[in-house]
């Protein structure tokens, strides 16, 4: 239904058929093989079983024919016999004969029809047709709509893309499955399930987390919150150097407030376990070159795509994502922060922040939903934490708007006590004093389709790394993940081979905007 809405509304009726004609060109059509496939349909039933769900009655070219399949339909929906008769007789019941052509008409379909042999090629022909009258119809309202001074530009983009996105993925359907290549397909999901011990979606690598989640499952719009200093991006960097490294599944990345150069140099300490102000300066020895030219190939390779726009609107957030998913198989979107981007075109604020963060919450979900992945949004806390004798972050400390937990299927804040001078944990069991040293706590407050739960993490601060807890005390770097999934293509990334080592011009980089709002984080890099 979306898609006829937004192609309808693109469309203008017979704009692009018009056109067409008036520049001495037919829109493309498949009249004949229409023919043969309604014809099939009066007189074959294993061909319309087969095939009648791939078709809708806008995909024929020939008026007529769309009269005459939608009574086709109409009959088979309603479990009635379908036949040269019983579509003859509805159309006189609703007053349509007339305008399929006539009985005359209807009995000729079937004279040139032996058999339903190559009825899939034929539907597949017509639909390649009405592809293109679709390409056509959007491209030529787009076209009449740019020429008009009242057209939102980034409106039109947006309409655009949507619609395009939509031939693309809505039109092809695929036929029926049977009971016995169902329960195969079902039997080797459940079989792939235990080989990942229950990760059903995109695994994080933090174990623990996934035990929770399940793996971040498509169509989730996943928040993580904190407040400065707590290692928002050097959480999201390790999630993202497990799942584009350990598990070779694409994904990209969204950063409104650093430099992609800076986000990579900062994944390249953390892999290397070579400090941050050494890379940047080039003060390496040689073990340390040696180190890093032998442990950063893997990164290079990784099918990682980072977007460093500022002040990113949701409209062009929305078309990149569209063409990352289509043109490179993207699983997993990352944004950082949510705060940064804008709710119209052009970096211009839309009124009341509050209202505007708002819709960019809904439309980060509504994307998710769009493109079936999970998206990663991470956010900010009030100051209200700090007045809190434990530090300890709760959802109505989100910042600006309460629509983000409302929008959010999980909400989650990243809480490291030892910032806070906390040596011990307080939520520990009764008579337990554990400390917090080089300890983070991941709190999943809001979790829609699961319970809620606090997950305890390692952080090396001198890396900016996250890990399973057990790295905490035994100093070691990323764990195995359980196993690496199959099935992913690796896909080239974006960073070119060896433009890692460049680095960053700082005088072309801004400070962090972050800073106007808090106290800049206490990393080393």
């Amino acid at each position: 239904m979306a898609q006829k809405e937004t192609l309808s509304s693109l469309t203008q009726g017979n704009f692009a058929r018009e056109l067409s004609i008036a520049d001495g060109k037919m829109p493309p059509n498949a009249v004949d093989f229409e023919r043969l496939v309604i014809g099939t349909f009066l007189i074959d039933k294993k061909g319309l079983d087969h095939s009648i769900d791939l078709l809708t009655p806008e995909v024929f070219y020939d008026p007529r024919h769309q009269v005459i399949f939608s009574t086709i339909l109409k009959l088979y929906e309603g479990n009635q016999p379908v036949d040269i008769m019983t579509v003859i007789q509805e159309m006189k019941k609703t007053d349509k004969l007339s305008s399929a052509g006539g009985d005359h008409y209807i009995i000729e379909l079937t004279m040139g029809v032996s058999s339903s042999a190559h009825i899939e090629y034929h539907v597949r022909v017509i639909l390649e047709k009405y592809i293109l009258r679709s390409l056509i119809n959007v491209s030529a309202n787009v076209i009449d709509t740019s020429y008009k001074e009242s057209t939102d530009v980034f409106e039109l983009l947006d309409k655009a893309e949507q619609s395009f996105f939509e031939i693309t993925n809505g039109t092809i359907k695929k036929g029926f499955d049977t009971a016995n290549t169902l329960v195969k397909e079902a039997i080797d999901i459940i079989k792939s399930l235990k080989d990942k011990e229950g990760i059903s979606g995109v695994p994080s690598g933090f174990r623990d987390v996934d035990k929770e989640t399940g793996g971040w499952q498509n169509s989730d719009l996943i928040i993580v919150a904190a407040r400065p200093a707590m290692g928002k991006t050097a959480f999201i960097l390790s999630m993202a150097r497990n799942i584009a490294v350990e598990y070779k599944i694409p994904m990209a990345l969204f950063s409104l407030e650093m430099a992609s150069v800076q986000l990579i140099t900062r994944m390249i300490a953390s892999e290397t376990k070579i400090s941050s102000e050494k890379l940047r300066k080039g003060t390496l020895d040689d073990e340390e070159w040696q180190r890093l030219f032998s442990n950063v190939s893997e990164l290079e390779n990784a099918p990682l795509y980072i977007d460093e726009t500022p002040s990113l609107s949701i409209f062009d957030f929305r078309a990149k994502c569209r063409r990352l998913v289509m043109q490179h198989g993207v699983r997993l979107i990352m944004v950082d922060y949510l705060q940064l981007m804008t709710a119209g075109g052009g970096g211009k604020g839309s009124g009341n922040r509050e209202q505007e963060i708002s819709m960019i919450s809904r439309s980060l979900k509504a994307i998710a939903k769009e493109l079936n992945v999970p998206v990663i949004a991470l956010s900010q806390l009030s100051r209200s934490v700090e007045t809190r004798p434990g530090k300890r972050p709760q959802l109505s400390d989100l910042r600006e708007s309460g629509a983000i937990e409302q929008d959010a299927d999980i909400v989650s804040f990243i809480f490291r006590p030892e910032y806070y001078k906390i040596t011990v944990w307080d939520n520990d069991e009764e008579g337990a004093e554990t400390s917090t040293e080089n300890q983070a706590e991941l709190i999943i407050a809001k979790h829609r389709n699961g319970a809620t739960a606090d997950v305890r993490l390692s952080f090396l601060k001198h890396f900016a790394k996250f890990g399973n807890i057990e790295d905490a005390t035994n100093g070691m770097g990323y764990s195995n993940p359980m196993g690496e999934p199959s099935g992913f293509e690796k896909i080239k990334t974006t960073i070119q081979p060896g433009a890692a080592f460049d680095l960053p011009d700082t005088s072309k980089l801004s400070g962090s905007s972050m800073n106007d709002l808090d106290d800049e984080e206490d990393f080393p890099f």
